[in-house]
């Protein structure tokens, strides 16, 4: 490992020490101070962001990666209002969470701890990094960020900001860090192990698989949204309609948006022509099965029901009943958010049992799935795996535990 990053990861080290034993309070007070300063510098930020977006566009970025790469006066604002909720939430660190006595007297706490370093590799947005670090503060960790070339000048502004607050308010500046450097720097903090506790990847399917695949340090997986919408046949149409709409259309470049809707072979002669009516008003761009495609004209060939679009697009199938739609989704799925829209509470409840993803939805948009909408504040994205976290990343997410053992003098027998 290059000496330069060695020194960012002991830094950072040393920071998770003093992070560890802060008071709520002084936490509190930072994350104040860093969004103050955030909006205080938002022409230094814009500035820095506009270099990005001209690099981006030179260098052919679709408008999807555009928007998110893009910063406003209220994106802005939302970033430092995120940090100031983070605020206003319960710290989790030293939560007990649960406790008891032992026959002999011994008695045994398990409290929830920081983590320590925590490494974010993540593309784009870089209002993750703003994100990223007042979470990773509130819940004791240090953070060493490595955002994407694209979003380099955006992320190493807003990292001043941040480092600036920090020491403004007592605290060690290199308790947010960026990271910059080519590939290898990436790969250097793959194999930080011992010096970086945890690693998350944020962004696409090839990022996620890279780190997951090469990673030495132990990894929290944000997964993919490849999300299905199954329509029963006891649905309410319009429900059902309403519901697709808004998880394909509301802003189809995030995890959360539809990719693919299923209709019950006995609705589909009615369900998909004005599922159709209502994607192609709204722009949307219509895949699917041959069966889906003799009702309605208007749906393409679907070549793949695997990939996450993040785009105006929308895969169409037709299924035989529950059972067929449990098994496609079965088949299909990222794990990330799988939702029914029915009015039989039996096929509710065996739908609900039987889908295995980090979030299941019944009669309600996958844009829910979301640490902002489930009242968490802001998230550090939504983990599709199956240990220590799983779906909307927060505060407790970012801790783990440590069993307190307390005694006055037993010894084993």
């Amino acid at each position: 490992m290059t000496s330069s990053f060695l020194d960012q990861a002991g830094a950072a080290r040393e920071a998770s020490r003093r992070l560890a034993t802060l008071r709520r309070e002084q936490k509190d007070a930072a994350l104040f101070a860093m969004a103050g300063l955030l909006e205080c510098s938002s022409a230094l930020i814009l500035a820095a962001n506009a270099e990005d977006v001209d690099r981006g566009r030179e260098a052919g970025l679709d408008d999807a990666l555009i928007d998110r790469l893009s910063l406003n006066p209220s994106r802005i604002t939302a970033m430092a209002q995120g940090l100031r909720d983070l605020a206003g939430l319960d710290d989790p660190v030293g939560l007990v969470v649960r406790g008891w006595t032992l026959t002999n007297g011994v008695h045994v706490d398990q409290v929830r701890v920081p983590l320590g370093v925590i490494g974010i590799i993540y593309e784009a947005r870089p209002n993750v990094t703003a994100d990223a670090a007042g979470i990773c503060l509130k819940a004791g960790n240090a953070v060493l960020l490595r955002g994407s070339s694209s979003a380099a000048s955006s992320n190493r502004a807003i990292v001043d900001v941040l480092r600036s607050a920090l020491e403004g308010a007592g605290l060690p500046p290199d308790a947010v860090q960026l990271v910059e450097g080519g590939r290898e720097v990436t790969a250097e903090m793959m194999r930080a192990r011992g010096l970086i506790d945890v690693l998350i990847p944020r962004g696409g399917a090839s990022l996620i698989d890279a780190v997951v695949e090469g990673s030495q340090v132990p990894v929290i997986e944000t997964g993919t949204g490849n999300c299905h919408l199954f329509i029963d046949a006891s649905a309410d149409a319009d429900m059902a309609l309403r519901i697709a709409l808004n998880a394909k259309t509301q802003r189809p470049s995030v995890c959360n948006a539809l990719e693919t809707v299923l209709v019950h072979a006995d609705v589909a002669p009615v369900v998909v022509p004005r599922l159709a009516d209502a994607m192609t008003k709204a722009g949307v761009t219509l895949t699917g099965d041959d069966a889906a495609r003799r009702i309605d004209p208007r749906i393409g060939r679907a070549d793949d029901w695997d990939s996450e679009f993040l785009s105006l697009d929308l895969r169409v199938g037709v299924v035989k009943d529950l059972d067929a739609a449990i098994e496609f989704i079965g088949a299909h799925t990222s794990g990330h958010s799988e939702t029914i829209v029915t009015n039989d509470l039996a096929n509710q409840r065996r739908f609900v049992a039987e889908v295995d993803a980090a979030a299941v939805l019944v009669n309600a948009s996958s844009r829910f799935v979301d640490g902002g909408q489930f009242g968490f504040g802001a998230e550090i994205g939504i983990s599709t795996q199956k240990l220590h976290a799983r779906g909307p990343m927060a505060l407790p997410e970012m801790t783990t535990t440590k069993y307190v053992v307390t005694g006055d003098g037993q010894v084993r027998p």
